[in-house]
C-alpha cells in the first residue's frame, strides 16, 4: 500500500467527504490508507465517521422508543452495531479485509433500515 494512484485514491476520499483537513488535524501525518479508514469508520469525533452516525442513529432510535413507549429490534440492532463500533480497531478490520467489513456493515445498516421501517413505518 501506499504508491502515487493509492496516495490520490484515498486523499480524493477525504475530499469528497470534506474531511482532508480533519484528517490533517488529528493526525497530523501524510495520508495513510488505514488512517483515514479510522478517521471514517471508528474516529467519533469525525461527524461523517459510521461510529458518529451510530452514536447519532442509537439516541434517535431511543428517543422514538421513549416516545412509543417501547424498544424494538431497531433499537437492539443499532445498539449492537454501535457497540462493535466502540470496540473496534482498524488493525483487526484490515487483517481481516476491509472490503469484507464494509460489506458486513452495508448489510446490518439495511437490516437497521428493515427494522425501522418494520417498527414504525408499517
Amino acid at each position: 500500500m501506499g504508491g502515487g494512484l493509492d496516495h490520490f485514491q484515498w486523499t480524493t476520499i477525504l475530499r469528497e467527504v470534506s474531511a482532508l483537513t480533519a484528517y490533517h488535524w488529528v493526525y497530523r501525518d501524510r495520508v495513510k490508507p488505514w488512517l483515514v479508514a479510522d478517521l471514517l469508520i471508528l474516529n467519533p469525533q469525525m461527524p461523517r465517521s459510521l461510529a458518529s452516525c451510530y452514536e447519532v442513529t442509537g439516541r434517535c432510535l431511543d428517543l422514538l422508543a421513549e416516545t412509543y413507549g417501547t424498544a424494538g429490534k431497531s433499537q437492539r440492532l443499532a445498539h449492537r452495531i454501535r457497540s462493535q463500533l466502540a470496540s473496534a480497531r482498524i488493525e483487526d478490520i484490515f487483517q481481516s479485509g476491509l472490503h469484507e467489513f464494509i460489506t458486513a456493515f452495508l448489510a446490518d445498516n439495511g437490516k437497521v433500515a428493515a427494522a425501522i421501517a418494520e417498527q414504525y413505518l408499517v
